[in-house]
């Protein structure tokens, strides 16, 4: 029986109705029951293209009485990519069980199934059935692997099938690269890049490797790095990327270097929204929230419709600057002006913003009233709100919304505590920290970074880890004292633990955030920037000393903590005292 002419048919076919037909065909003449016709037609029907119909793909591997592995990896992949995930892991687990071995595309598609729903279970059984079937040795298959156990937290079940693997191309290194960064080991993420070029594969980073980089230097507020990943992208000529000049935007803004990303913003060739978005966002954090809102202006002149992104960025300068009358503006204009409706992160900033002039009430209004289900981040800005302005009631009612939400953490207690004890509430200080002691609630040690000379160092509360740990309590003694001499006075607030002032004022001084700083002094010249990099919330005591130290040494500090971003100048801080 000719095969060629129904195959051709079905590759050429354009219309469902035309397709439809060549199906009632191949059902009569039972040509649905060899392999090259069934495999071609499922395909067209499956897979992407005008004709892709999901169920009826599936009505159709129905038909099929003895389907083969190339059927099943057929649905397997579609199911993968589409809405339903699950049917593609129900039709791995089926394939199994009538007796077919499975091949390494089975595996991957099923894996990728196991990604899109972010089901570790099910992906560590197929890791389980790839050693089964002895594909431990295929590359790619064990790259889909590691990139599940990535995106499901599982950063060392990642870590060991990196290094289990016999031979790993660029694409095992970058999800290596994307691992640490999802999994807050950004320093790990920055080492790689060297490991990787002196490793025994000979791979070479490439413009997703640098883009996963530059991201890592954004986090740990690494310019040098940073500015090394750049040097490198030009030398690659990998330069007029627009993500990669995107990304390099958002890195030297959030490094404090707002002059280079706008350099890099003049010259990126038919900037997109993305690219405007970035600068947008790079003036608001750094405090410029006028110019901020002009380029946003200014983008709508040249003609270049905004996202959601671009809000976030507008917002985001008004909340940094204060201007309440231009984001209750720009708020209302996204919706009846452009028809983007205000998703949990726009009204995260305007939380922020009503919370910064102490329109607390108005804020949780506001929470109250949105149309999306409010997240815990947004009730935790309302949360720090309640804390700057020591509004008790409101702040009991938001920790009773984060309890419903199942989300609080050891941080919201901590500024439950903060509350009670500006407020003098200290039996109320008592309660909470037996409910921390009941529930083994643990605060998350604060870890804070600086980059020097390319490399990151790492400190901790009462650090004695660095090599030159002798020096930089020294230095940070000399620190302090000149800082006493200016009218530093040690906040004791900040520390919420029952001990006597002299206690409190001694664990302040060594608090993670300063450690990073003496050590700067310690290793650069006079006048030098630092940029710190802090994992937590920075305490009202080290928001004070760095202020007054930036003045008193004539040094600027870029500083990224778990809320927001800082750079202290002068004797201020661009965040006006809003922390």
């Amino acid at each position: 029986m000719a095969l060629e002419p129904v195959i051709s048919a079905i590759k050429s076919v354009s219309q469902k109705i035309q397709l439809l037909q060549i199906h009632a065909h191949i059902i009569r003449t039972n040509l649905i029951q060899y392999p090259p016709v069934s495999i071609q037609f499922l395909s067209r029907i499956a897979l992407s293209g005008p004709l892709q119909d999901a169920n009826y793909s599936h009505r159709f591997f129905e038909q099929l009485t003895h389907p083969l592995i190339f059927h099943y990896n057929t649905m397997i992949r579609a199911c993968s990519t589409s809405d339903s995930p699950r049917k593609g892991l129900l039709l791995y687990r089926d394939m199994r069980r009538r007796g077919i071995a499975a091949d390494p595309l089975s595996a991957s598609f099923a894996v990728k199934s196991c990604i899109r729903l972010l089901y570790l279970l099910g992906g560590i059984q197929v890791h389980c059935n790839i050693f089964k079937d002895g594909h431990q040795w295929d590359t790619l298959l064990l790259t889909a692997v590691m990139d599940l156990y990535s995106q499901c937290q599982s950063g060392g079940d990642a870590c060991k099938v990196f290094d289990e693997m016999p031979q790993r191309d660029t694409v095992a290194w970058n999800v290596m690269i994307s691992c640490c960064v999802r999994n807050n080991r950004t320093r790990d993420a920055l080492s790689l890049f060297d490991v990787m070029q002196g490793s025994s594969d000979k791979c070479e980073p490439d413009d997703v490797s640098c883009l996963l980089l530059l991201q890592a230097c954004a986090h740990l507020n690494a310019l040098e790095f940073g500015e090394r990943i750049h040097g490198y992208i030009i030398e690659r000529g990998y330069g007029d990327a627009p993500n990669l000049s995107n990304a390099l935007i958002s890195m030297y803004s959030r490094c404090g270097c707002l002059e280079k990303a706008y350099e890099i913003f003049k010259r990126t060739g038919n900037k997109s929204v993305v690219s405007w978005s970035a600068m947008i966002s790079g003036l608001a954090m750094n405090g410029y929230g006028r110019e901020a809102i002009e380029a946003f202006e200014e983008m709508l002149r040249i003609g270049i419709q905004p996202d959601d992104q671009t809000f976030t960025g507008v917002l985001s300068a008004c909340s940094h600057s204060g201007m309440v009358d231009e984001g209750m503006s720009v708020f209302d204009r996204m919706n009846t002006e452009f028809g983007i409706t205000p998703n949990v992160h726009h009204y995260g900033c305007m939380v922020d913003l009503l919370g910064r002039v102490g329109l607390l009430d108005k804020a949780y209004q506001l929470i109250m009233s949105m149309v999306v289900k409010p997240d815990s981040k947004i009730w935790r800005t309302l949360l720090g709100a309640c804390r700057i302005h020591g509004h008790v009631t409101l702040g009991e009612q938001v920790i009773g919304h984060l309890i419903e939400l199942k989300a609080q953490e050891a941080g919201d207690y901590v500024l439950l505590l903060n509350i009670y004890s500006s407020a003098g509430h200290w039996e109320k200080v008592a309660e909470v920290r037996k409910l921390m002691k009941d529930k083994a609630i643990r605060t998350t040690p604060g870890c804070s970074t600086i980059e020097l000379k390319g490399v990151v160092h790492e400190f901790v509360v009462d650090d004695i880890s660095h090599s030159k740990n002798r020096l930089i309590y020294e230095k940070l003694d000399e620190i302090n004292h000149q800082l006493r001499i200016a009218g530093y006075v040690v906040e004791l607030s900040s520390e919420l633990h029952k001990m006597n002032d002299k206690e409190k004022g001694y664990v302040l001084s060594h608090h993670s955030e300063k450690l990073a700083v003496a050590f700067g002094v310690l290793a650069t010249p006079p006048g030098t920037t630092l940029r710190v990099a802090s994992n937590i919330r920075i305490c009202v005591d080290c928001h004070n000393f760095l202020k007054l130290f930036s003045g008193v040494y004539n040094r600027d500090v870029f500083l990224r903590d778990h809320n927001r971003f800082h750079h202290f100048r002068g004797g201020h801080c661009s965040c006006n005292d809003y922390w």
